[in-house]
């Protein structure tokens, strides 16, 4: 139970209802804190590919009572196999020594099927549809949010959960910036460097693909000429997760977000026909894979990384891909939005009263907590990614290295080490 009544909390307001705007929702009803999520499309769409989950996040699944669920709706991971283009396969890493580190097994699900358990928890009337954020202020004690339709929004909180090219902290740094109050580097824009597709394929033949019945998921990467990689994971019996990622240079990166290809499944058909006649890993080619895909679950996006330097100010506080963008190479990237939810939601727990020196310190102390952490896990992504797809001699040697001769005992050292921040939700008993 909350420690104040319902008259005495704030009134939040969050913009997106992605990952990190769900688990948010979902954890503030719990506590009767008042709040609605406004999402700028006009229907959810969860499009994106598989995400995993471990150590560092379950825990939260099982205080929601999603844990289980969870189990039933994907696969244990226990491999992970990295190809050339001829399908030769470089080598792999068994992972049994996750669930020896940490006590969990690992998973991969589909963006989909996460997005539903989540959505179980938050009602439908605290989410308005087709409603985009197109300025914010401060005024008089509260925050104010002007959105499409011609409609205003007054609440004690604004949490930007709304992405990488967040509305919510567009305006708030143009307001911090015209008092000369914004940190140069926050100026600069998100560095792009990769273009990928990624869906979620529905196999009308899954006996096709002999990998989706053995009762556990693989991940199946294809590190290509330089240009382009590509990869498959069976999250489900009858699901795989897939991804082709093409790199760029810096102008047709800017040139693909001028033209808007956030997650949404418009102009796909240009990469779905230039890499139809890739194999796949599993089977077949690509294109089998494009083909049993519903158009809705594909969809195509810019890959950046930046880890921002303003994180929140006022009433206004950023979380998931608003205030750090990843690349998804080590997965942390919806974790992440997840675990600031909850580092926010705990603070909010704990407040006393909702003047503005209180909620500067909750904010204050989210920033602390978990700026350094996201920081860090930006970095393993990228050299993740590095060691995964780099074309170098000597990124060759190390991922050939890494794949045939890494010993279990230091495994379990790096999945310990990487799932050690394990925050949980403060109301409800530890796990």
């Amino acid at each position: 139970m909350a420690q104040n009544s319902s008259k005495d909390k704030p009134t939040v307001i969050i913009a997106g209802a992605g990952i990190g705007g769900l688990m948010l929702g979902a954890l503030l009803e719990q506590i009767d804190i008042p709040y609605h999520i406004h999402e700028r499309a006009k229907e959810i769409r969860p499009l994106g590919s598989a995400i995993g989950l471990g150590a560092s996040i379950l825990p939260i699944f099982e205080q929601l009572g999603l844990f289980e669920d969870l189990k039933q709706t994907c696969l244990p991971y226990e491999a992970f196999h990295v190809y050339n283009d001829d399908m030769s396969e470089i080598g792999s890493l068994q992972v049994e020594a996750h669930k020896a580190a940490t006590g969990y097994d690992f998973y991969f699900i589909s963006r989909p099927k996460l997005y539903e358990l989540l959505l179980r928890k938050v009602p439908a009337h605290r989410i308005t549809l087709g409603s985009k954020v197109l300025r914010t202020e401060e005024k008089d004690g509260k925050v104010i949010v002007y959105c499409s339709g011609d409609t205003k929004h007054e609440g004690d909180i604004l949490v930007g959960a709304d992405g990488a090219y967040s509305a919510v902290r567009q305006s708030l740094y143009k307001r911090l910036d015209e008092k000369g109050a914004l940190p140069k580097e926050d100026l600069k824009g998100l560095k792009e460097w990769q273009v990928s597709m990624v869906g979620v394929a529905k196999p009308p033949n899954p006996e096709k693909y002999p990998r989706l019945s053995e009762g556990h998921s693989r991940f199946h990467q294809v590190t290509g000429d330089g240009i382009c990689d590509w990869y498959v994971i069976n999250t489900g019996k009858d699901e795989i997760c897939w991804g082709v990622v093409a790199k760029v240079s810096e102008s047709e990166a800017e040139h693909q977000v001028s033209q808007n290809m956030g997650w949404t499944p418009e102009e796909t058909d240009d990469l779905i026909n230039k890499y139809r006649e890739m194999k796949c890993p599993i089977g077949g080619t690509m294109g089998d894979i494009f083909d049993a895909t519903p158009m809705h679950l594909t969809s195509k996006v810019v890959l950046s990384e930046k880890n921002f330097e303003t994180w929140y100010h006022g009433r206004t506080v950023l979380i998931g891909d608003a205030c750090h963008k990843m690349l998804p190479a080590a997965g942390q990237g919806a974790v992440m939005a997840m675990q600031d939810a909850v580092i926010l939601a705990n603070g909010l727990y704990e407040l006393s009263d909702y003047s503005l020196d209180n909620i500067t310190a909750i904010f204050e102390g989210y920033y602390k907590v978990h700026h350094q952490n996201a920081e860090q896990r930006a970095k393993e992504g990228a050299h993740a990614a590095e060691i995964m797809t780099g074309q170098s001699w000597q990124y060759q040697l190390i991922r050939y290295a890494y794949l045939k001769f890494m010993p279990e005992w230091l495994l379990k050292i790096l999945f310990k080490k990487e799932h050690s921040y394990q925050p949980q939700i403060a109301w409800l008993p530890a796990v």
